[in-house]
């Protein structure tokens, strides 16, 4: 049974995690599911839940799982927008804020609920610093003996620490970096055999912001994200290397071909991420981004993903408002998810500016 159940998304979910779970049980000691470690069954079901193709070869798939109002809503087509989401993306996106913010994150995954907040404190022309920590709840699942004995909970959580800096190096180029810290963490609570594993490791992500031409609104962005060493959770043989990407796109503002208002803007943006280590299937990204005013804003958003990491291609939509000092944004993603029908609920980022 599921500790918290939440419909029949965490039913199924939670299925799959106790079949994954079970395994690893059983191949431990062989002597079924009550005998060895928890964490033995985390690449089982990692591999065909977090990845849209299941990967036994990358560690650390979770993530991959998108954040953000914003990035939801433009179908993860923001590695060429700036923006207080993106410490969780292109953080070269980061360097002209202008201003310091508060920025809480908030969404439901098909694998577990993300929850996530950034301080971005900007000192200009110096460059902004961010501080960065996200939650994945992956849920708990009850440690039975042979006979269904509840013996003991098994609790899964993802926890991810980012430092980033960014900066306009040039009149037309901005840079970004993130530090990242991931720890993967499996505990068991109650009468179990083993207290569980912890996996922790950490590694960068690099990002550049171009405005090539003087007077044309293209920008054209350029990241890799997760370059660090493997992730081990039981020992070095087992460890797997993180889901290195490189991500470039463009984005183009339409409307000033049709009227000449500053107040009004349509940003298009196309993207494609590829493996670092594995090149020659990368995944599109298209988004589209209505923006009207100047000081209080309305944000109207639409994504299309080919592909998507943890759901199959299909759209995306979402909204946004900024009144004076505070930012409000959703999105959702409009495909049905790996294990139901329903579509991905939505995604919330609320931001206050000081």
């Amino acid at each position: 049974m599921i500790t918290r159940p939440e419909g029949m998304r965490r039913i199924l979910f939670g299925v799959a995690l106790l079949v994954g779970v079970s395994l690893g049980f059983s191949d431990a000691q062989g002597q079924g599911p009550i005998k060895g470690n928890p964490p033995g069954g985390i690449a089982a079901y990692a591999a065909g839940i977090f990845s849209s193709e299941p990967s036994s070869t990358e560690g650390g798939l979770t993530l991959l799982l998108p954040i953000g109002a914003r990035a939801v809503g433009l179908g993860r087509a923001v590695t060429a927008f700036q923006g207080n989401e993106s410490a969780f993306w292109n953080p070269a996106g980061l360097a002209r804020i202008d201003k310091g913010r508060f920025v809480v994150l908030r969404g439901n995954h098909q694998a577990g609920e993300a929850t996530a907040f950034s301080l971005i404190l900007a000192r200009q022309p110096l460059g902004t610093l961010t501080l960065s920590y996200q939650l994945l709840d992956l849920g708990d699942q009850d440690y039975r003996d042979k006979d269904g004995n509840v013996l003991g909970t098994v609790s899964f959580r993802d926890h991810l620490g980012i430092v980033s800096f960014a900066t306009q190096v040039l009149p037309w180029l901005d840079t970004g970096l993130n530090f990242k810290v991931f720890q993967t963490r499996a505990t068991c609570r109650g009468q179990c055999t083993d207290s569980g594993v912890t996996g922790t490791t950490y590694f960068l992500d690099a990002g550049l912001l171009a405005f090539p031409i003087q007077d044309v609104p293209l920008r054209l962005g350029f990241m890799v994200a997760h370059v660090g060493p493997d992730l081990q959770l039981i020992n070095v043989e087992q460890a797997d290397p993180l889901p290195t990407r490189v991500r470039a796109a463009g984005a183009y503002e339409l409307l000033h071909h049709l009227m000449d208002r500053e107040d009004m803007e349509i940003w298009a943006t196309a993207e494609l991420e590829d493996r670092l280590r594995d090149f020659g299937s990368p995944m599109l990204y298209l988004g589209a981004e209505f923006v009207a005013g100047q000081g209080d804003q309305i944000f109207l958003r639409a994504g299309y993903g080919q592909g998507q990491t943890g759901q199959p291609a299909g759209m995306a939509v979402g909204l946004g408002i900024k009144y004076q000092q505070f930012e409000i944004g959703i999105g959702k993603a409009l495909t049905s998810t790996n294990l139901v029908d329903d579509s991905e609920p939505v995604q919330i980022t609320f931001g206050v500016i000081f």
